[in-house]
């Protein structure tokens, strides 16, 4: 099942419109979507090395523009939009929790981590930013550099060692997954626990 989706990932990553679909999920996991634009950045580098600097230049730049929608929505439409999303995701504690804890400093932080690691989620601070109204000029540079840094050294690590890793990942599929579930299941052990 994990080899067929595997492939079909790869397949599609290089079709016509994979550009367009990656721009478009770049776009809205920084601001509503929770999956982040790395399950077709990545494909389509390992499909395409000789794209991977278009390819992170797609995603940066979406990317920043949906973290400006983000953003926008904190900013002047929470309670319509932003509130019930959150509420959805199951995300509004943590949500309300990282707002009483901001200020500006804290802001540019979280900035950074989430767009170079998704810790917390680029949506949640996104829109935390634009609630608190943080200087929209300095989101805007913090999210080129950290969302910048992320998928140009992506494509860097991609295209350099893209053909290694998917060979390694091609030989070794079943038990990468099972390791994988395996991480997943104890993470959310952990959680629960805590």
């Amino acid at each position: 099942m994990f080899r067929k989706l595997y492939d079909w990932t790869l397949r599609w990553a290089g079709s016509r419109y994979a550009e367009p679909a990656m721009g478009a999920v770049s776009f809205v996991e920084s601001s509503v979507f929770p999956i982040p634009a790395d399950v077709l950045f990545i494909p389509m580098c390992l499909s395409r090395p000789d794209r991977v600097w278009r390819y992170a230049l797609i995603a940066t730049i979406t990317s920043v523009l949906g973290g400006v929608f983000g953003w926008l929505i904190g900013h002047y439409a929470f309670d319509l939009l932003a509130r019930p999303a959150l509420e959805f995701y199951g995300k509004l504690a943590a949500f309300e929790t990282l707002k009483s804890q901001t200020g500006d400093l804290a802001i540019l932080v979280m900035l950074i981590t989430s767009g170079l690691t998704h810790l917390p989620p680029m949506k949640v601070v996104t829109i935390l930013s634009g609630v608190v109204s943080f200087d929209l000029k300095w989101f805007i540079l913090s999210a080129i550099v950290a969302r910048g840094g992320r998928f140009y050294l992506l494509a860097w690590a991609l295209q350099r060692y893209g053909v290694r890793m998917t060979g390694f990942i091609e030989r070794r599929m079943t038990a990468i997954v099972a390791g994988l579930i395996l991480v997943g299941g104890l993470i959310w052990l952990a959680t629960r626990m805590m």
